[in-house]
């Protein structure tokens, strides 16, 4: 058994699929099949009850994989620590974020810690899902820690270090009736046509469940890509927006109205996978994220 065999087993259990675990290894399916024969064999045992269709793990299969995790884990961190008594702090980290993420500039912020441990290599990453793919790409080891905004329930299997809370605002074009109000509440905007992101995106979940909550589902009828396109959909007369008070500044031909009558606020979190302690790397940068969102920090 070497760390190579584990290594490809893990990917293997995580994936649930040869082809997509030697993609995320950078090599072919038969050289991670090979090596999972030769774990096999050396421990006298099959991991995976494997068909034409789909791969899952076997009883023994099952009790191996913690193990390996932290076996690699702990061959991980000596050899950080090796290298780091050496030549300063060495790694890689794959992070996930959100597209056009306001709170945290990203690039500044990223740009900082490269400036500060060299050594280290990052991989930025978004999800087609926003933060839905984030929080299971966390979940599922194919990124070290993300970026993203979803309830509380939704973040089960993660470790949570809240940045920063923002409320939601309703938009709607100037030229609407409610546009000259201060405040609406979403009893009153629940019969109206909604421009939003896809469900997938926790900004969409969230006030999916506020409109579910009252008895008053909503009605979609434009989703787009981005938060900061929303407005241009609104000022059209294609329907009204709740969304996050993020980088909406004043639009033209569209009023901002505050929300009433519900604790409705999107936060923006930082996330790990739960149970596991982060390698160094991973926790300079969240080390870094902390400073970055305190009030006198560069980037927030």
């Amino acid at each position: 058994m070497d760390s190579r065999q584990l290594e490809y087993f893990v990917a293997v259990a995580e994936e649930l699929s040869f082809t997509r675990a030697a993609h995320r290894l950078f090599t072919v399916q038969s050289t991670v099949s090979a090596a999972v024969r030769a774990l096999e064999t050396d421990l006298k045992t099959t991991l995976f009850d494997r068909s034409t269709r789909r791969v899952v793990l076997s009883a023994t299969g099952q009790a191996l994989l913690p193990e390996a995790k932290a076996a690699l884990e702990a061959l991980d961190r000596a050899r950080a620590a090796v290298e780091e008594a050496s030549s300063g702090l060495r790694g890689s980290i794959r992070i996930g974020t959100l597209a056009r993420l306001s709170l945290v500039n990203m690039a500044e912020l990223l740009g900082a810690f490269h400036r500060k441990y060299p050594l280290v290599e990052v991989q930025v990453a978004t999800s087609p899902t926003g933060s839905t793919g984030l929080a299971d790409d966390v979940r599922h080891g194919r990124l070290d820690v993300a970026l993203l905004g979803l309830p509380r329930p939704e973040l089960s299997g993660l470790e949570v270090r809240d940045i920063a809370t923002v409320p939601f605002v309703a938009l709607v074009p100037s030229s609407h009736p409610l546009a000259e109000r201060a405040g609406i509440g979403l009893d009153e905007l629940a019969t109206e046509r909604f421009v939003d992101m896809p469900a997938g995106f926790g900004n969409r979940k969230m006030v999916d469940r506020a409109f579910d909550t009252i008895g008053m589902p909503r009605r979609i009828q434009v989703e787009v890509p981005e938060l900061t396109t929303i407005p241009d959909y609104v000022r059209a007369g294609l329907g009204v927006g709740v969304v996050p008070d993020l980088e909406l500044a004043e639009e033209p031909g569209v009023a901002k109205l505050s929300i009433t009558g519900a604790e409705l606020t999107w936060t923006l979190s930082v996330v790990t996978i739960a149970g596991r302690r982060p390698s160094r790397a991973v926790t300079a940068l969240l080390d870094l994220i902390g400073d970055s969102t305190r009030p006198e920090g560069p980037y927030f």
